[in-house]
């Protein structure tokens, strides 16, 4: 395994920018080691930022990720971070599905509202 990648090298792979390389730095998520300006991360960074990456993909925001994150370091270590990883992944899907329902009536309402209109149309004589 490789000893470290370049931040092109990982902006390539993830298809990301250095920008949000930047971001998850800034943010405390990633350390990559420094030699001048130059970023390098570990094999560790790139399995995190992969980490990172699922849990945008699945609506975790980035405070989200950090809490996650900074479980895993402290005890209860993994355990506690699968454990509140599975309960963030029932909240979401809790979200989501209300998300949803909202949707679901919200489109009832459209129709409602769509066949109102077209009803009066008919009625004062006006074809569609």
């Amino acid at each position: 395994m490789k000893k470290y990648y370049s931040i092109t090298e990982l902006t390539r792979e993830f298809g990301v920018s250095t920008r949000t390389l930047r971001f998850y730095e800034d943010e405390g998520l990633l350390h990559p080691e420094r030699r001048g300006r130059t970023r390098l991360y570990r094999a560790a960074d790139r399995r995190l930022l992969q980490e990172i990456l699922r849990g945008r993909r699945i609506g975790f925001t980035v405070a989200e990720i950090r809490e996650i994150v900074q479980v895993y370091k402290e005890p209860p270590g993994e355990i506690g971070q699968l454990k509140m990883m599975m309960k963030k992944i029932d909240e979401k899907r809790e979200e989501l599905r209300q998300k949803r329902k909202d949707i679901d009536e919200t489109l009832a309402e459209l129709d409602n509202a769509e066949e109102a209109c077209l009803t009066r149309l008919v009625e004062i004589g006006v074809g569609t």
